[in-house]
């Protein structure tokens, strides 16, 4: 019998309040510490999760989206304070990728994995269970 996984609602924002989300997520999720050049640079934390578990609250008209490589991911911006805090993820673009560090109150119980995204084309593929629903929910 698979365990039922208890979901908690997270709030996030931009630097500047102008975006604001929700994500619903366990207290005990596993997060991605990428070391390709845009995570690193960033120091983005990745909490992916199905498109159904993210709601955009405020602020859609301040978003700006940034593509490069394959163009399939898609990198949200806010227009005044330039913040990341979420995104469309290649590996997963039936998903959302939260960055944890811009939840108000971040998951208590969260497991920090590393994640080789320099190499990303041979370990992507361990990623896209990430936006699946279980069937268990």
């Amino acid at each position: 019998m698979t365990e039922i996984k208890e979901l908690n609602t997270y709030s996030g924002s931009y630097h500047c309040g102008a975006v604001t989300f929700k994500v619903d997520s366990t207290d005990a999720p596993e997060v991605e510490d990428c070391n390709c050049s845009i995570c690193h640079k960033s120091g983005f934390l990745h909490l992916i999760v199905p498109k159904q578990r993210f709601r955009l609250i405020s602020g859609e008209d301040q978003l700006s989206c940034y593509t490069f490589n394959t163009a399939v991911a898609k990198h949200y911006f806010c227009k005044r304070c330039g913040i990341k805090p979420f995104y469309i993820p290649r590996s997963n673009p039936d998903g959302v990728d939260v960055n944890i560090r811009c939840l108000e109150s971040p998951p208590s119980k969260m497991k920090i994995v590393a994640f080789d995204g320099q190499n990303w084309e041979a370990n992507a593929a361990s990623l896209i269970h990430k936006s699946q629903i279980e069937e268990s929910e």
